[in-house]
């Protein structure tokens, strides 16, 4: 005797989809979810142009107490000059006119291009920041900064 042929199987359905999201997990491995390298206060966190305006604001307020007269002139902090010429500046000062305040601009990237670390930059972005005072105020730098070119 022949045994029947049992019928052939159906296909499985497929799953019906989830009615509600599932929780996000935490990752694969259990370590948490991805975040910041470093928390905002530790200075890994701080970019290179927050660095750079530190150290301007830093060399400025140490100016002001020798010379109250800063405090109406602006001070900025660009990336590149604007003007294409022979030599790059390192800084720009502009006089004040007419209802325009004095300003003082440091230029970010050839100052950083011409420095290998934090001391050296803070050094030359100091000397930058001397020169256009004494540029605008008709001075000279060691009358500025009597420890101008000695550090």
């Amino acid at each position: 005797m022949d045994s029947p042929v049992p019928p052939h199987p159906s296909p499985p359905s497929p799953p019906s989809p989830p009615s509600e999201p599932r929780p996000r997990r935490r990752d694969r491995h259990g370590r948490g979810m991805r975040g910041p390298v470093a928390p905002p206060q530790v200075p890994l966190s701080v970019s290179r142009a927050e660095n750079f305006r530190d150290l301007v604001q830093d060399s400025v307020e140490r100016l002001e107490r020798r010379w109250p007269q800063l405090a109406d002139v602006d001070f900025m902090v660009l990336d590149v000059p604007g003007t294409q010429e022979e030599t790059v500046p390192l800084g720009h000062a502009v006089s004040a006119e007419k209802g325009r305040p004095a300003q003082i601009v440091i230029y970010r990237r050839p100052v950083e291009i011409r420095t290998k670390n934090r001391d050296e930059r803070a050094l030359l972005v100091h000397e930058v920041v001397v020169e256009q005072v004494a540029d605008l105020l008709g001075l000279s730098p060691e009358s500025v900064d009597p420890r101008y070119g000695q550090e």
